[in-house]
């Protein structure tokens, strides 16, 4: 675990940090200025922080106003040090939100104890804070998964499609190197990319025969809709699916919709959704035409690579061909 340790003094800092060493698993982190501890904490989070009182320019009191308003960072505990043996600056740093306070000159064990017990108290915090994301990440999903069946009832589309093009996504993720539980993600965000069919008329949406012009421009407004029943980002999961329902009609050459964004400036999870579902939807039977072979989807792919679809994004699902094989029998209409 990672203790920040703020104090202008050098010959403190190393102190400190020699005597933090000594605990199991602990981590110390020097910072001669409250703005160096502050850049730090920017991009870092501290499971504690021992705090000097008295620096030049910003102390304690003003560090730790400052600090406790970054995000995620108002439970930190935090211990003030300082040589003033007064009961209004130990009551006022009580009150200003520090955990603990120590009178200089500090004693090792004292400081380990005290240092440990704070610690302690952060890995509490901790893993009442992973069960609760767990708790909502569970009840989040399930949600989404209500809201993937109630859009069912309108598309034509099966079930089993939907599992298919998510793990044919999750595949080309993992490829590209995504981390598992950004992997995870994805395949949970996947099988939103057409909910915004919703919002589309039945005499279109269930049109067994091809639209014409103006019944398909009313189609194309499914991306949009989509976007705006999953939200702004609300969770890395509605995030990740709002993007890909608004953008995994979008082309890597520019010429999709519904922005006509070209390249990167498409959202990766949209350009892998993308070539997911166009090889799911080529390979399975429509009332409008007969499912594709393989083989034919696969040369597809490769004929429109840098053209409708990101070149990584094709690439990773056909090095999987074993496993795409594997998906395709798997999920069976």
């Amino acid at each position: 675990m990672q203790v920040l340790i703020v104090d202008d003094d050098p010959v403190n800092l190393d102190l400190f940090a020699h005597m933090l060493a000594a605990l199991p698993g602990v981590a110390p982190v020097r910072a001669g200025t409250p703005e160096q501890a502050l850049d730090w904490c920017r991009a870092h989070q501290p499971d504690a922080v021992l705090l000097d009182y008295m620096m030049p320019g910003m102390d304690g009191m003003q560090f730790l106003e400052r600090f406790r308003a970054l995000p995620g960072l108002d439970t930190v505990p935090v211990m003030m040090i300082t040589a003033d043996t007064g009961l209004a600056v130990r009551h006022r740093a009580l009150e200003d939100s520090a955990n603990d306070f120590l009178t200089k000159p500090v004693n090792k064990t004292e400081l380990r104890a005290r240092v440990r017990n704070m610690l302690t108290l952060r890995s509490a915090q901790l893993s009442k804070m992973n069960q609760a994301a767990g708790e909502l990440a569970a009840q989040q999903s399930e949600a989404v998964q209500q809201l993937v069946r109630a859009a069912a009832f309108r598309d034509p589309e099966t079930g089993a499609h939907l599992q298919r093009m998510a793990h044919y996504a999750r595949l080309i993720a993992a490829g590209l190197g995504w981390p598992e539980p950004q992997q995870a993600l994805l395949l949970a965000a996947a099988p939103m990319h057409d909910i915004g069919k919703v919002g589309i008329p039945d005499h279109i949406l269930l049109k067994p025969g091809r639209l014409d012009a103006a019944e398909m421009a009313i189609m194309r407004g499914h991306s949009a809709i989509g976007a705006a029943i999953l939200g702004t980002a609300a969770t890395p999961l509605l995030g990740m699916a709002a993007a890909i329902a608004l953008c995994h009609h979008e082309r890597y050459d520019g010429q999709g919709y519904p922005a006509g964004l070209r390249g990167d400036a498409i959202p990766q999870a949209a350009r892998i959704a993308a070539v997911a579902d166009v090889f799911d939807a080529l390979t399975s039977a429509r009332p409008y035409k007969a499912a594709w072979p393989l083989e034919r989807a696969e040369a597809f792919l490769r004929e429109q690579r840098g053209a409708h679809f990101d070149p990584a994004c094709v690439d990773a699902l056909l090095a999987g061909w074993d496993e795409v094989l594997a998906i395709h029998q798997r999920f069976q209409d």
